[in-house]
């Protein structure tokens, strides 16, 4: 029996959303993969989930500032919240590219 670090006991594969891009059209749309990445992260496979999905690791923060600042209403430096933005455009359309080319 192998046991394996999780931050949450259940899967989030039971309750993952399908994509309906792919279900119509049979390609995979640029947001493919975020779902099965972040089930990744927290059963502790992060280089899988990079794998699965680079922007993850931008998304996550850019996530928590933006909530930070409007939920809480945080003072964030908008150069933190640009920068993210941008880096996660960048690797969700270089990821997306990947996908479509192989």
């Amino acid at each position: 029996m192998h046991l394996q670090p999780t931050i949450f006991a259940l899967s989030l594969k039971d309750y993952m959303l399908p994509c309906l891009n792919k279900k119509l059209f049979g390609l995979e749309c640029p947001g493919c993969g975020m779902q099965r990445s972040v089930d990744l992260l927290l059963h502790g496979e992060f280089l899988a989930a990079f794998k699965m999905y680079p922007a993850v690791y931008t998304l996550i923060p850019l996530f928590v500032l933006l909530i930070s600042s409007k939920v809480f209403q945080a003072k964030v430096d908008n150069r933190y919240i640009i920068f993210l933005s941008i880096t996660s455009v960048a690797l969700i359309l270089i990821n997306f590219i990947i996908k479509l080319i192989h």
